[in-house]
């Protein structure tokens, strides 16, 4: 008969699984952390031994002080740790990110991390996993978070910046640093061949994605180039940049904000953007719920976002479904 206690628990440090007495994604430094991708409030620094997918060990490299105790596993290879069996699969989310599957005693549970379901050149698609109980994100979690195709808003981004150049101005799109920046430079190959300028922290970034063998269009990083340089230029910066001196010194143009969040009215202007454009790593309301059906699972447990008005979609529709955080067991720390 399967033991039906927890393989993951909800604890002060992260998702924690007793029986391998190993964390997933941990916010504090542990003894074994397995980290499903490497955003910084998912990749941290001081675990004894950190377990990845290996696509994504070049960007560890570069955002971790030292990488030595960095593990790189391939996509579906199975390894123990304890009386545990883990794989890491396809997360969709972006380079490396991987989703947790456990197995033990009978019993078999995913752990999503963050993913999503749209096309992405720039990562692996996300892999269905069946399983007795699945653990999702649910960052979008609401049902008028419905994205359109990434392809077609990056045509889009590329006619505005078109229009911005013929008006003899710049036109800076603030995006994140990892995963977003790199998608849509590599969609921007569909509509055009000329050269991005980048912010450090992406270009930085953007010759990890090149080492990888991921495609993109033309790339240098802006601080080669002055001000009156980048007249008509299209500048990729991180939303911190955006009431920083360096931006002021870029002159005459534009910003648009490049996000999920922009899908929301008058969310670009709330945040002081003259653009916003839709163009999210994470899944949107459908394939939220088409991810958790498709898992199988007897039991769905969600987490981050509005867990509860998911939850309820999905008890309507049959599945035994409910914030992890009501699942909160076990006295790990």
């Amino acid at each position: 008969m399967a033991d039906r206690s927890p393989l993951v628990t909800a604890t002060r440090r992260g998702l924690y699984c007793p029986p391998g007495d190993f964390y997933i994604d941990p916010s504090k430094a542990v003894q074994t952390a397995v980290v499903t991708h490497a955003h910084g409030d998912h990749l941290r620094e001081g675990s004894a031994r950190i377990l990845m997918a290996a696509p994504g060990l070049g960007i560890a490299r570069k955002r971790l002080n030292d990488a030595r105790n960095v593990v790189a596993m391939e996509y579906g290879t199975t390894f123990g740790l304890g009386p545990v069996t883990v794989s890491l699969h396809p997360a969709g989310h972006i380079l490396g990110s991987a989703q947790v599957r456990l197995e033990h005693a009978g019993q078999v549970w995913v752990v999503s991390g963050d993913y999503k379901r749209q096309p992405d050149p720039t990562c692996a698609p996300f892999q269905p996993l069946e399983c007795d109980v699945f653990v999702s994100e649910t960052t979008f979690g609401q049902p008028h978070f419905v994205w359109p195709e990434t392809a077609a808003v990056v045509g889009n981004i590329v006619r505005w910046w078109q229009i911005n150049r013929e008006r003899g101005q710049n036109s800076v799109l603030f995006c994140y640093a990892l995963g977003k920046a790199q998608r849509v430079l590599a969609e921007m190959l569909r509509h055009t061949q000329d050269t991005v300028h980048v912010h450090g922290e992406i270009a930085s970034l953007v010759e990890v994605y090149r080492a990888a063998g991921i495609e993109m269009v033309p790339t240098v990083p802006v601080t080669a180039t002055s001000a009156a340089g980048l007249q008509g230029a299209l500048v990729m910066a991180t939303p911190t940049m955006g009431r920083s001196a360096w931006l002021r010194g870029l002159g005459r143009g534009t910003r648009a904000f490049c996000s999920g969040w922009m899908l929301l009215a008058g969310e670009s202007q709330r945040r002081g953007y003259d653009m916003g454009f839709v163009v999210s790593d994470h899944a949107d309301w459908p394939a939220l719920i088409r991810t958790c059906q498709e898992s199988r699972a007897r039991r769905i447990l969600l987490m981050h976002g509005r867990t509860d008005r998911l939850a309820q979609h999905l008890q309507e529709l049959g599945l035994d479904a409910a914030p992890l955080q009501a699942e909160l067991l076990g006295s790990a720390s």
